[in-house]
C-alpha cells in the first residue's frame, strides 16, 4: 500500500489539463451547432418537433459503442482519439446546411456521434490522471472548455449563417481541421495509453460499480429531462415567444455561459465540501429554477436561466469525478459506461420531449421537465461514492 502511495503523482499539471479542456472546447463548439441551426433545418426540410428531436438523438447512437472504446483506450494510444476529434466533427458538422435530405442530414450527425464518443471517452479519464490529489477542479477545467464551446457556439453558427446563409457556411471546417493540426503538435509529449497494463471486462465493471451507475444513471435520466428541452429547444422556445432569432442563440448562449461559471467553481467545491453533498444542492436548485423560468417572461426570465444553467450544467464534472474515484482499474472502460448511459438517457428524452412537445406545446413541456427534475433529489442521497486516490501518472 506504502509503495503504491509513493507511485501517486499529487501535483495538479495546470498545463495538461488546459490543453485537454482547450480541445474539448475546439471540439464542442462544432458539437453544439445542432440546437440553433433546428429552427433553419425545421424549416428547410418541413420537420416535426419529433423529428427534429431524433436529430439529437442519431448523434447520440454510437455512445453505445462507449464501455468498448473504454476498453480500447486503456490498451491503445489515446492521443489521436484527441487529436483528430476537432477535424472528425468539424467536417460532418459544417456539412449540415448543404445536405439535400433528412436521411443525409441523419448519416452527418452519426458520424458526428462517432467522433464525440471517441473523445469524450479517453479525455475525462486523462485529465483524471494528470489532475493530483485535485480532480474536482480538473473536471472543472476540463468541462469549462466544452461549456464555453456550448455558450459561444450558437453566436459563432448563427453568425456565419447571417453572413453566408444555411448553405454556404460550410467554410467553418477549416478551423477545426486547423485545430487538428496544432494539436498533434500540442499532444506529442502526452500519455500514449491510459493504462496499458489493464484488460477490464466491462461486466466486472459494471458489477463492481452498480452502487454508484445505478443512482447516476437514474440521476442522468431525470436531468435529461431539463438539459434536453433546454439545450435542444430553448432557442426554438424563445424563437416561437419573440420570433427574434439572435435572442434565441443568445438565451442558449447565455445558459451556456452560466454553466461554464457554474462547472468552474462547483468542481472544486466538491474537493472541499465532498462529491454527495454539492450534487444534491445542485439537483435541488436546478428544477426550481426550470419551473421559475417558465413562469416568469422578459429580463426576469433571462436572469432565473442563468441560475439554471449554473446548477444544471455544474453537475457534470462532479459526477465524472466519482466515476473516476470509484473505479478500482480500467478507468477509461469505468468513465466508457457511465459515458454510455450519459449519452442514451439523453438521447432517448430528446425524443420523448420532442414529442411531448407536440402535443401540449412546448411552455407545458418546460413545466413538465422541471418537475420530473425533482425526482433527482431522492436519488443523490442513494449514491454509495467513496473519494480515493487512484493510480496517478
Amino acid at each position: 500500500m506504502q509503495k503504491a502511495l509513493k507511485n501517486i503523482e499529487t501535483s495538479f499539471d495546470q498545463r495538461k489539463v488546459v490543453l485537454l479542456s482547450f480541445c474539448h472546447f475546439i471540439h464542442d463548439v462544432y458539437s453544439s451547432f445542432l440546437a440553433p441551426l433546428l429552427p433553419f433545418l425545421i424549416e428547410k426540410f418541413g420537420l416535426s418537433l419529433t423529428q427534429a428531436g431524433f436529430l439529437s438523438s442519431v448523434m447520440q447512437i454510437p455512445a453505445l459503442m462507449n464501455p468498448y472504446i473504454g476498453k480500447l483506450a486503456d490498451r491503445t494510444s489515446v492521443r489521436y482519439f484527441i487529436i483528430l476529434a476537432p477535424a472528425m466533427t468539424a467536417i460532418p458538422m459544417s456539412l449540415l446546411g448543404v445536405a439535400p435530405s433528412y436521411s443525409v442530414l441523419l448519416i452527418l450527425l452519426f458520424f458526428t456521434g462517432i467522433s464525440v464518443s471517441l473523445f469524450h471517452v479517453p479525455a475525462p479519464v486523462l485529465v483524471y490522471k494528470v489532475s493530483g490529489e485535485r480532480t474536482g477542479r480538473g473536471m472543472s477545467f476540463y468541462m469549462t472548455g466544452g461549456e464555453l464551446a456550448r455558450a459561444l457556439g450558437p453566436i459563432i453558427i448563427i453568425g456565419a449563417v447571417s453572413l453566408l446563409g444555411l448553405e454556404g457556411y460550410y467554410p467553418v471546417m477549416l478551423v477545426g481541421i486547423l485545430a487538428s493540426v496544432v494539436m498533434y503538435y500540442k499532444f506529442r509529449d502526452m500519455p500514449v495509453t491510459v493504462n496499458p497494463h489493464s484488460t477490464p471486462s466491462i461486466r466486472k465493471t459494471c458489477v463492481e460499480m452498480k452502487a454508484l451507475l445505478l443512482p447516476l444513471a437514474g440521476i442522468v435520466f431525470v436531468r435529461g429531462f431539463m438539459h434536453a428541452c433546454l439545450s435542444a429547444f430553448l432557442p426554438l422556445y424563445i424563437l416561437t415567444k419573440s420570433g427574434d432569432v439572435w435572442l434565441a442563440g443568445i438565451a442558449l448562449s447565455i445558459f451556456e455561459a452560466a454553466g461554464v461559471v457554474g462547472i468552474l467553481v462547483v468542481g472544486g467545491l466538491s474537493d472541499r465540501f465532498g462529491r454527495k453533498p454539492i450534487l444534491v444542492f445542485c439537483l435541488a436548485v436546478a428544477p426550481i429554477s426550470l419551473l421559475c423560468f417558465s413562469a416568469v417572461s422578459g429580463w426576469l426570465q433571462l436572469l432565473v436561466l442563468l441560475v439554471t444553467g449554473v446548477s444544471l450544467l455544474s453537475t457534470t464534472p462532479v459526477m465524472l469525478a466519482m466515476v473516476q474515484e470509484y473505479s478500482v482499474d480500467g478507468s477509461s472502460a469505468a468513465n466508457g459506461v457511465f459515458m454510455m448511459i450519459s449519452f442514451l438517457s439523453r438521447s432517448a428524452v430528446v425524443v420523448l420531449v420532442g414529442f411531448v412537445a407536440d402535443k401540449v406545446g412546448l411552455e407545458t413541456t418546460f413545466v413538465i421537465c422541471g418537475v420530473i427534475g425533482l425526482a433527482g433529489i431522492p436519488l443523490a442521497f442513494t449514491l454509495n461514492s467513496k473519494e480515493r486516490e487512484g493510480d496517478k501518472l
